[in-house]
């Protein structure tokens, strides 16, 4: 049996590996501020209520069923200079940084204007992100046939993308407050056009990024051309067993991360509450939500830095699975610490652990829906990278729509309110504190269930990437 490593292309240079990251730097810039803010600015800020909140990120996701694999089958099928997927980096890049900032944009409607406006700019949103993200995604199958190259271009990828996480929720609130100073408005206030503006910044910041990453990275894979029918790709991808356990394993990871994201800024307004600091030794600094995401976002980076020696050692399926592991512990853990000064820094602790643990885990679901997009080709003979790549998009949207939703359905159900000088009850406050630690754990759960199914182990990779070789080398 071949290996590919011996007989592989030259690695890639760094250049192409830290443009490549641009990519989801933009992406997570965006998507973080959606899956931590989002639903607190629709009840919050916006004017809807947590119900209609929990409707619309619900609804929306039966879109997204059709689009995702839509622009997967698209993207397959595009032939241009640039490549296949390569070329949507340039052309929806603009659209991408518009669309978000209509999304925080809070017109001066009537209720039923304003949700009519949330849906358009919502559903406009997701197809936006869907169709620069998918291929965004694929092009990891085609900038390199090696499967540990691919896992070292997928850790570039969500190291760009936690440090963006990290400069956007670190930065949203001061954001925020800088603009509400700019107009006079006092800085506790949560004023809608400050949130606009703060949207603005950060859209200009991820134009720019897509057009770095497109302009720093190459497609070097030549795949199988695509001849066969969209039936027949997705007759293929539904019997693709592989791909069914990974989409289960990430859904629930995604959900997860989700339900953390949006639980997190309720958890501070209502559990911490304002004026909670962190002291050391004789300084003090506030603490808040968006210190504790950002700690959170540099926490990823350490462990997404960590995955290639790891993975390297013990392989993608048992790393996968003792984070998960882990995750489920601290989760719990978390239920447990006072709100003390003391149990503040023991929160960051777990903060701290628990998101190296998901940095560890984010560049390997990459990873290994790409070994997934060889397995298909090889198996089923049919080059279908895009579509494959596409359910890693409806998995993330899935996840953090029904996890964003199922907290806001859950607040909802026990009473929370969302009005600033609201006094919650013990029990929705009991509630805010399990969504932060039992609700993730339970979900981490379900994700070990699918992960510890998945077939595609080290030593078949290897197998499947030297057959593979052949194959392409005969074409």
């Amino acid at each position: 049996m071949t290996d590919t490593k011996t007989t592989a292309a030259p690695k890639a240079p760094l250049s192409r590996k830290i443009g490549y990251g641009f990519g989801d730097m933009s992406s997570s810039m965006f998507w973080k501020i959606f899956t931590a803010y989002l639903p607190f600015f629709y009840s919050t800020i916006f004017g809807l209520s947590l119900v209609d909140a929990t409707f619309l990120m619900l609804v929306t996701r039966i879109w997204d069923a059709v689009s995702d694999p839509m622009m997967g089958i698209i993207a397959d099928r595009t032939q241009t200079k640039w490549g296949k997927y390569r070329p949507y980096l340039l052309w929806i890049a603009l659209p991408f940084a518009v669309t978000g900032v209509l999304l925080f944009t809070t017109p001066e409607f009537g209720y039923a204007g304003k949700r009519i406006w949330a849906y358009v700019t919502y559903v406009m949103m997701m197809t936006v992100y869907t169709a620069i993200n998918v291929p965004y995604g694929a092009m990891l199958g085609v900038m390199t046939a090696d499967s540990d190259e691919k896992t070292v271009f997928s850790s570039f990828r969500m190291f760009f993308a936690y440090a963006g996480s990290f400069v956007v929720l670190a930065g949203w609130e001061p954001l925020c407050k800088l603009f509400n100073r700019l107009q006079g408005i006092d800085s506790s206030v949560n004023d809608p056009s400050s949130w606009q503006y703060a949207m603005i910044v950060v859209a200009a910041c991820c134009f720019l990024l897509f057009l770095l990453c497109f302009k720093m990275t190459r497609e070097t894979v030549k795949s199988i051309p695509k001849e066969t029918s969209v039936g027949s790709d997705l007759k293929t991808l539904f019997r693709n067993a592989p791909w069914w356990i990974l989409l289960g394993g990430v859904l629930f990871f995604n959900l997860f991360s989700a339900a953390r994201y949006t639980a997190g800024p309720f958890f501070f307004a209502s559990v911490i509450g304002d004026g909670a600091q962190l002291k050391i030794f004789s300084a003090e600094f506030l603490f808040y939500a968006g210190i504790f995401f950002a700690v959170g976002e540099v926490s990823n980076m350490v462990g997404v830095s960590m995955t290639p020696a790891i993975t390297s050692k013990i392989g993608k399926k048992s790393t996968f699975i003792y984070s998960l592991i882990l995750l489920i512990v601290l989760s719990c853990l978390f239920f447990f610490i006072p709100l003390t000064t003391g149990g503040y820094w023991m929160m960051m602790l777990l903060q701290v652990i628990i998101n190296i643990m998901t940095g560890i885990i984010s560049p390997l679901v990459w990873s290994m829906y790409a070994d997934i997009a060889d397995y298909a080709e090889l198996k089923f003979n049919t080059s279908s990278t895009g579509l494959i790549f596409s359910s890693s998009s409806m998995a993330q949207k899935f996840g953090g729509a029904i996890g964003g939703s199922a907290v806001t359905a859950i607040l909802a159900a026990v009473g929370f309110s969302t009005e600033t000088t609201a006094v919650q009850t013990e029990s929705a406050l009991v509630w805010v504190r399990a969504l932060m630690s039992f609700v993730p754990a339970a979900v981490a759960a379900m994700s070990l269930f699918f992960v510890s199914l998945y077939p595609l182990t080290t030593k078949r990779m290897k197998e499947i990437q030297g057959e593979l070789e052949i194959r392409r080398a005969q074409k």
